[in-house]
């Protein structure tokens, strides 16, 4: 096993030959920390992408739809076991160790003094499948590396969990328990119950706790693990149900701009980003409080065609004042105003209709700003700035309050384009400068085995 062929196999499932380049470097690195650290082969290596979510802002977590794809870059892990009941893992980009003792595993939720960052993710993921998986997981040696911006809206978090938790099931042999195959079929439960380590959420009769701290859904893990280099896809959430792909057109590029904003879930960024899924939360509590019960935010909408009219009138007449009528109003035009999108842009995919996009993304970026109310000056200035420059769409993605902005330009004029936009922006927010990254993409390959 070496850089080189970790790369190849990469490039074999759609990784252009820039990002093949720079997955060489990637996994030399990730090797070479793992043969002085640890000695000897890894059993195990894993790729793990970042995502793009073109549209469906904060609609999966409600049982809506999403427009997602995998960018080509990500994690690299490589693993193999150990003899004890220990987990390690090594930050090699980094030089950060951190230990997990399986035997202290906790019994419920993280204290305050539990690890902090993505330490704390990390003993999450190891702890929750330990709880659900009596005796599996076993101790391993895990070296890994990113070339993903961090906290850049582009799922960095997820991938990191996602990424462990895929080297503990296969070492462990964990597909093969009782409790693995009564609660999950494939690769989408196997996202779903990802996404549940992550919110804290039971799954199935896998029983939940406090995960790390955020109301998410399971888009980012669905988009890590479902993927499809050179595509689209779009997604229904809760429960997770694939609707359409749609091939990127061959003279369509992605820019991704990530701003050095970092969109973190800690602290008061953490309270803000759950405060969004918390309107959501109140929203079907209203209509189940009044209505036949519905599973989601998006069914309790499709149930009948007077819904939103209905929830409208059960917002005004609520008594209390905590979320305020107009913050729930604004939650909910949103909700529907996003979710009504995914389609229209899957057709605008389809047909290369480059006016469409620029109408969706606009419109998007647009609600984001005004009624999510989850953006900051530089993506604000990012998408704006695109636009201007003569991107035909472009919006910023993930959490929102920091992260990242794409844009979409034609392939002849990716290369001015990004310099111009670049240039735009170290001009304006030149403390941002060192921590922002640009580059150039189309959907990468999924999560994999190599």
């Amino acid at each position: 096993m070496n850089g080189e062929q970790l790369a190849a196999a990469l490039m074999r499932h759609g990784l252009d030959e820039a990002e093949g380049a720079r997955k060489r470097v990637l996994a030399d690195l990730v090797l070479e920390h793992f043969s002085s650290l640890i000695g000897g082969e890894p059993a195990v290596a894993l790729w793990i992408p970042g995502r793009i979510e073109v549209f469906g802002k904060h609609t999966d977590y409600g049982g809506g739809h999403s427009l997602i794809a995998p960018v080509p870059r990500g994690f690299l892990f490589v693993a193999r076991g150990r003899d004890d009941r220990m987990v390690t893992m090594a930050d090699a980009a980094r030089g950060e160790r951190f230990g997990i003792e399986l035997a202290r595993s906790p019994a419920g939720s993280m204290s305050e003094s539990s690890p902090a960052g993505w330490r704390r993710y990390a003993a999450t993921t190891v702890h929750r499948l330990d709880r659900n998986f009596p005796g599996a997981v076993r101790g391993v040696d895990i070296v890994f590396a990113s070339d993903l911006p961090p906290a850049s809206g582009m799922s960095s978090s997820s991938a990191l969990m996602v990424g462990l938790a895929t080297v503990l099931v296969q070492l462990g042999s964990i597909e093969s328990t009782r409790e693995w195959q009564a609660s999950i079929s494939g690769p989408v439960d196997a996202a779903g119950y990802y996404a549940c380590i992550e919110n804290g959420m039971s799954f199935s009769a896998l029983t939940g706790d406090a995960g790390v701290g955020t109301h998410g859904g399971s888009e980012d893990h669905v988009a890590l693990t479902c993927g499809r280099a050179g595509h689209v896809s779009a997604w229904r959430f809760a429960p997770i149900q694939h609707v359409a792909d749609a091939a990127i057109p061959p003279d369509w590029m992605f820019v991704i701009a990530s701003s050095g904003v970092a969109a973190r879930k800690t602290g008061a960024a953490k309270d803000a980003y759950n405060r969004l899924s918390f309107l959501v939360r109140t929203l079907l509590d209203l209509w189940n409080t009044s209505e036949p019960p519905q599973p989601s935010l998006y069914a309790a909408l499709a149930a009948t065609p007077t819904a939103v009219d209905r929830l409208t009138v059960l917002v005004s007449a609520r008594s209390a004042s905590d979320p305020a009528p107009l913050d729930l109003g604004n939650r909910l035009t949103h909700f529907r105003n996003e979710d009504a999108r995914i389609d229209d842009a899957v057709r605008a995919f389809r047909s290369a209709d480059r006016d469409r996009i620029g109408a969706l993304s606009d419109a998007s970026q647009s609600d984001a700003e005004l009624l999510l109310q989850n953006q900051v000056t530089e993506t604000v200035a990012l998408a704006r700035a695109a636009r201007t420059l003569g991107a035909f769409g472009a919006s910023s993605f993930g959490a929102g309050f920091g992260g990242s902005v794409w844009a979409l330009v034609r392939r002849d004029d990716v290369e001015r384009f990004t310099a111009c936009w670049e240039e735009s922006y170290a001009n304006r927010f030149p403390a941002h400068v060192d921590r922002a990254t640009f580059f150039v993409t189309s959907a990468g390959p999924a999560a994999m085995t190599l």
